[in-house]
Parts: C-alpha cells; structure tokens; sequence
C-alpha cells in the first residue's frame, strides 16, 4: 500500500525498456512460431506503416490454443534489464508510486506487477474461453489508451500529472511523454529521444534514478 504522502508517480514501459532489445510479444512468439512475423509487424509498427491494432490481430492469432500456465511458464525466462527490483524499492522509499504503462500483453504486465511490486499495470487483453486463448484480442489497447491509463491513475492517486515521470523508449511512449512533467528516454530511439527531458543509455535501469529524483525535489 502507499501512503497519502507520496510526491509523485513514474510510468515504466515494458517492450524495450524492462525488456531490453526487443518485445515481451516477439519472446512469446518464440514459443508460439511467428517470431519473425511479428518482429517484422513489430518494426513496421515503429516506422508508421502499421498500427497497433494490425500488429495485435497478427500477434494474437498465434496464441490460439495456448493455455494460461504456458504463458506464466515461458514468461519465466523473459529478459529482463538489471535493476528492476532496486528501482521500484527506491520509487517506494522516495514516495513515487511505481505503474506499469505498456502496451504489452495482459499476462506480461500482471507477471512484472506480481514478481516486482508495481502498484498496476496496463495493457491489451487476449479472449479466453475454457483457460485457453482463442486468438482473438478481447481488448485493444494502444499508445493513447496508455498514455490516457496514466493520467488516470495520477488522478486515482490524487496527483497532478506535471509530478508524475515516464520512463520508456519508442513511439509508443510519445503521447504519454508528452502528457507528465518529466519524461527519460532509456536505450531509446531517436524519436523518444527528441522529446524527452532526458536521453539515459544503460543496461542497468537504476541509471534512471537521479533523472527521477528531480521529481522528489521539485515536490519538496
């Protein structure tokens, strides 16, 4: 639980932020069988020529079939920046409350929330029917819905969004980047970094930390 004291709230992106290098979607695929199809809508995604709801329809077809307990199983093995654990402990202890605002797969974002202690997370739904996925996406959820999610859980947490931070790394994270008073483009691209307060390369997200710590001093 977080106290009513807390000073902000930082928004962390899943796909090529946590994840670094590629997709939490594209690691599944790995499993699924489409992995270079969905790589290649992935790409065509980040330049313009396809949006996000073409690219999960696509994704979404390979799971037909697939069980839950799959998915938690291979989520496993996710890769994963160094880090995560002592970022969400600092956030906690300097009154930043922790989301999760990607547009990663539901199963991905409950899986991170669980194992790291972010406070919630967003994301796409996949249909189930039976404990099975259907191959159909339930629920579309794109980089406004994110950015949209965001402002709505500043204002659940009583904050005004100019105290909140993001932290991502590509087109997805512009609409929100432009929407919080403090935005970090980490191992980002070149688009990301154009309109973030911040540009961080690293391959330890603890990195981010004094970036973030402008918004505990600007809240004291």
């Amino acid at each position: 639980m977080f106290s009513p004291d807390h000073v902000g709230a930082v928004f962390f992106d899943v796909d090529g932020t946590l994840v670094p290098g590629t997709s939490s979607s594209v690691f599944l695929a790995g499993f699924l069988g489409h992995r270079d199809e969905l790589a290649e809508a992935e790409d065509a995604y980040a330049s313009g020529t396809l949006d996000n709801r073409q690219v999960s329809e696509l994704d979404a077809a390979g799971w037909a079939g697939v069980s839950e307990g799959q998915v938690t199983g291979w989520l496993g093995g996710l890769p994963l920046v160094s880090g995560i654990t002592e970022t969400v402990a600092w956030c906690r202890r300097s009154g930043l409350v922790p989301v999760l605002a990607t547009l990663a797969w539901f199963p991905v974002g409950g899986y991170l929330t669980e194992r790291f202690g972010f406070h919630s997370f967003s994301g796409p739904r996949l249909e189930i029917a039976d404990g099975r996925f259907t191959g159909r996406v339930a629920c579309h959820f794109d980089e406004y819905d994110k950015r949209d999610f965001a402002l709505t859980q500043a204002r659940e947490l009583g904050l005004a969004p100019h105290s909140c931070g993001a932290v991502g790394d590509s087109r997805s994270d512009l609409p929100l980047f432009a929407s919080v008073g403090l935005s970090v483009a980490f191992n980002a691209s070149a688009g990301a970094r154009a309109v973030a307060t911040a540009s961080v390369d690293d391959d330890d997200l603890r990195s981010v930390l004094p970036v973030l710590s402008r918004l505990v001093t600007a809240a004291h």
